[in-house]
């Protein structure tokens, strides 16, 4: 069974920075973990992805050279450390981890992700 919970969400000003954690519990290591972000009334977007054996990093989006994804094998812990944030950026993020896609895979943003965790809110003031 996976269990992912995120935290180190909250309210900042814009141009702030934020590092996001999402601690994961697992007898195996998926092979790709990521975080998305969906606002109210948005679709869900994928921001960053990380290979866990072979630490690749992939993103996508807005958010790159200003969010960086980072995974500590060691302890279980995906992290998200958010730059240079923007009001824009307000949204609850999400972590989650797959077993079945590899991060590189052609186009890995259509494949869905088994397992998520419930969220933390980041809100971006100007």
């Amino acid at each position: 069974q996976v269990q992912l919970v995120e935290s180190g969400g909250g309210s900042v000003q814009a141009g702030e920075s934020l590092t996001l954690s999402c601690s994961a519990s697992y007898t195996d290591g998926p092979v790709c973990m990521a975080w998305f972000r969906q606002s109210p009334g948005k679709d869900r977007e994928d921001l960053a992805s990380i290979s866990t054996r072979a630490g690749s990093m992939f993103y996508r989006g807005s958010v790159k050279g200003r969010f960086t994804i980072s995974l500590n094998n060691a302890r279980n812990i995906l992290y998200l450390k958010m730059d240079s944030l923007k009001p824009e950026d307000t949204a609850t993020y999400y972590c989650a981890a797959d077993y079945s896609y590899p991060c590189n895979v052609p186009n890995r943003p259509s494949k869905p992700y088994a397992h998520w965790g419930q969220g933390t809110q980041v809100t971006v003031s100007s």
